[in-house]
């Protein structure tokens, strides 16, 4: 039995023998007219970011020699930093407090820098004043825990308390920041997971990029599939803006006592790469890497720097459209009927393609079917960083995935990095 379904950005997920997906990215425009790319001396790029800003000149050269292009600096001097070993970087400014003086200061200070890529809001702001553990733990705000999630009287009327001043003032502070930055620099917000979407859409119109972040994999489950889940969450938060992920780089249990982790739990290189093309798969215009500032394990470090090389070799497809009309059909047997399907994204750089399948079900699924791709006739596909070789026929060919498996498959090899180490990386 084989169900097949025509438009773009559709997923079906049944109890069917076969699901199917067509998967639309969103499309790019050139340089400086997409606010979810940085522009680098002229040239769009997708951002791969990372929070960490080493004080050691050698990790910040071997960040960017591992094709990360933008990180979180705090002053003109971060950014010089940066620039000097050809990366971008990012400034967080306390929106929240509205246009004060310092605000205003920080902004004239670096707004002309060439290094300067985007504006970063305050970090998860409607989580700390709704849904936010501290609120009960360390803060007395809340009386008993999980009280935001049972909407009491008293977190709503401490919600709102907050709300009245904290969406104002980073509505005033953005529109300050438009009048002083010439260059129009983008504003990003990120926010958690579950931030509330009914206070998130009070300062949506102000901002250029949306998104959250989402850190899976801890002692007690490796969940790596819910971040395609919530990078949909946020394309339907933000109304069609940019989203940006803020994807793992730590184990829980380095982030201290507060999180009550104990194990070491550090996601494998093979999840890692499954969580960076599953949020491209679901739109994502930016990857960002948060927690190596606490990382106690270089080995796992050398894993994200693997999988950072390895988009940074694909720069050209992440930025390029899509390639209309390709179809992924699962011909699945009796009984393996798919949860989530596979995702697939196909892009063309001059005479090169790239097709990109994700499987996002915990089970193999030996039928998959990518069709439409009549360009392709007689030509071979390889599989990056893989011994499997196929000559596309009639416009289609047959693919195999295991489990929460990714396979990028390119018309030459030269899209693949040199970068080996790290890329066998388990806990």
């Amino acid at each position: 039995m084989k169900k097949t379904i025509h438009g773009t950005g559709e997923f079906v997920a049944s109890l069917a023998f076969v699901a199917v997906l067509i998967l639309a990215l969103p499309a790019i425009s050139p340089a400086g007219a997409d606010p979810g790319l940085i522009e680098k001396d002229g040239k769009a790029l997708f951002p791969i970011g990372c929070y960490e800003l080493p004080k050691e000149d050698a990790k910040l050269q071997a960040m960017a020699d591992a094709g990360i292009n933008l990180v979180r600096c705090h002053s003109r001097e971060d950014l010089d930093r940066a620039q000097a070993v050809g990366l971008m970087g990012w400034i967080p400014l306390s929106l929240q407090n509205g246009p004060t003086e310092d605000l205003q200061k920080l902004v004239d200070s670096v707004k002309d820098h060439p290094a300067l890529a985007v504006w970063e809001g305050p970090d998860e702001i409607v989580w700390n004043f709704t849904a936010f553990s501290g609120l009960y733990k360390t803060m007395g705000v809340h009386k008993v825990s999980g009280e935001w999630w049972r909407q009491t009287e008293n977190a709503l009327k401490y919600s709102e308390e907050q709300a009245r001043t904290i969406i104002p003032n980073i509505r005033q502070s953005i529109e300050v920041i438009r009048k002083l930055d010439k260059k129009d620099h983008p504003v990003w917000i990120n926010e958690a997971l579950k931030s509330d979407v009914r206070y998130v859409r009070q300062y949506l119109d102000r901002v250029d990029i949306t998104g959250c972040d989402i850190y899976p994999v801890k002692e007690n489950g490796r969940d790596v599939a819910s971040v395609g889940a919530a990078t949909e969450r946020w394309n339907q938060t933000g109304r069609g803006k940019p989203v940006w992920m803020v994807l793992q780089a730590f184990s829980w249990h380095e982030l201290g006592d507060y999180y009550g982790a104990r194990g070491t739990a550090y996601p494998t290189f093979d999840e890692s790469r499954f969580m960076a093309y599953d949020v491209m798969a679901h739109g994502a215009e930016g990857i960002l890497y948060w927690g190596s500032h606490y990382l106690k394990s270089e080995q796992f470090r050398e894993s994200i720097y693997a999988l950072t090389s390895e988009l940074a070799k694909l720069q050209p497809f992440l930025i390029a459209p899509d390639v209309k009309g390709v179809q992924v059909n699962l011909i699945d047997d009796e009984g393996n009927e798919a949860v989530h399907g596979v995702r697939a994204a196909v892009r063309r750089v001059g005479n090169d393609w790239v097709v990109i399948l994700v499987n996002e079900d915990d089970k193999s699924h030996m039928g998959v079917e990518v069709s439409g791709l009549k360009k392709l006739n007689g030509k071979t596909l390889y599989l990056l960083y893989g011994n499997e070789e196929t000559v596309v026929e009639q416009g289609e060919w047959i693919a195999r995935l295991l489990p929460l498996q990714v396979k990028v498959y390119a018309t030459d090899r030269k899209w693949e990095t040199e970068r080996q180490a790290g890329r066998e990386f388990v806990e």
